[in-house]
């Protein structure tokens, strides 16, 4: 799921990371890893916050542009650039608002599809709570409610 996530990341890349003059080549490839480990550590602590049910409703409805899950990967991205790598905080904001939305958005997706299994919701949140259990009963029970 990391890795699928990690190509995610990747592949929206181009303008805000790959193309980026600000960003030097040689920090390219963390900036990714950064980007990818901002939602990572956002979707965990939505869920050991006990936001388990938000978390799923995000999945559930795509379009949700003014998440409180995006706004929070966003600017936990940019705080990594702006102290990692020395990018001023307005320009990093840029940079984290061109990558992380659009990501997020394809992850919705990418959940929802019958043929990417590695990033189905169950899967998503398996992971996310170090593969503790079988959670697919509880999730068939938030999205019924």
């Amino acid at each position: 799921m990391f890795e699928k996530l990690f190509l995610l990341v990747k592949n929206n890349a181009g303008e805000a990371v790959l193309n980026n003059p600000a960003i030097p080549e040689k920090y390219r490839e963390a900036v990714l890893n950064d980007a990818s480990s901002s939602i990572i550590e956002v979707l965990k602590s939505q869920m050991e916050s006990g936001k388990l049910r938000d978390l799923v409703k995000y999945f559930q409805f795509t379009g949700i542009f003014n998440n409180p899950l995006i706004a929070s990967a966003v600017n936990k991205f940019a705080n990594k650039l702006n102290n990692f790598y020395g990018i001023e905080s307005r320009e990093a904001m840029e940079i984290s608002n061109k990558l992380i939305p659009p990501v997020m958005q394809e992850l919705i997706k990418q959940s929802k599809s019958e043929q990417n299994k590695e990033l189905a919701l169950s899967a998503i949140i398996s992971k996310l709570n170090g593969n503790i259990g079988d959670i697919s009963l509880l999730l068939k029970q938030m999205k019924l409610a």
